[in-house]
């Protein structure tokens, strides 16, 4: 029997094994056919959420969505994109301060021939096609990011809870939930849940120094100097960045 000898390689997201021996053609073309739908799917994993960032107000929530040449998608909760461009950080430090440099491959926008809820809004960035809720959609949804690439967005209407509505609700597979008006008021109208991981917050009735600020993010606590202490309200016991599930957390308190 032939003898095999496998190698692991990663390209983007995904991973490709390349199985090296002396085979015939129709077993050849089997493999380069392997290979070839692994690299469509590495395509499609290149839209996926990169990094959340959460603040101590409930409108400081930013999710960074990732595409191909290290661009970088910065979108608002409410669906709206607040910036977007070349991140030089990415594969050699954390980008903190979320600065974007102009992204200078292809782009083109929405024109006055389009519908009016999209002109002037980005509609490829390279190769990556970005579409947006239409005026004769929903009211609500006018303007708004429905889908990046593969990956389609949507958002919570003007009949659920005033803490959330016009939030987003789902970013492709994944169910977004956030704090309603009946919860505490220090995390009301925050960022609850991705998927499976879930946040949590420090109540009104916490010292002053973190109270609203994140608790813990999936697993992971987070514990903050008191107001009776050096430092207070800074980052005393875990990690400011994280990752759970394939998602990135910046908490930015």
């Amino acid at each position: 029997m032939t003898k095999l000898s496998r190698f692991l390689f990663r390209v983007k997201n995904a991973y490709i094994i390349f199985v090296e021996h002396h085979a015939d053609i129709k077993h050849m073309k089997k493999i380069f056919l392997a290979i070839a739908s692994l690299l469509f799917l590495s395509s499609g994993f290149s839209q996926a959420i990169s990094k959340i960032t959460i603040g101590s107000t409930a409108g400081a929530n930013i999710i960074s969505f990732g595409l191909d040449e290290n661009v970088q998608v910065y979108v608002t909760k409410d669906g709206n994109i607040s910036k977007w461009g070349f991140d030089k950080f990415i594969g050699y430090t954390e980008n903190y301060a979320g600065t974007l440099e102009p992204y200078v491959g292809r782009t083109e926008y929405y024109t006055e021939n389009d519908d009016e809820a999209l002109r002037g809004k980005v509609k490829y960035i390279g190769k990556t096609l970005l579409t947006y809720y239409a005026s004769y959609e929903n009211e609500a949804l006018k303007g708004k990011l429905k889908s990046i690439g593969p990956t389609n967005l949507d958002y919570y209407l003007v009949y659920d809870n005033e803490a959330y509505r016009g939030n987003i609700k789902t970013i492709g597979r994944d169910v977004i939930t956030w704090y309603s008006s009946f919860d505490n008021e220090a995390f009301r109208g925050k960022l609850k849940s991705v998927g499976s991981t879930q946040i949590s917050y420090y109540g009104s009735f916490e010292d002053k120094a973190y109270r609203g600020k994140v608790k813990s993010i999936d697993r992971f606590n987070i514990t903050y100097y008191s107001s009776f202490e050096l430092y207070s309200g800074s980052v005393k016991t875990g990690a400011q960045v994280l990752t759970s599930n394939g998602i990135k957390y910046f908490v930015f308190n």
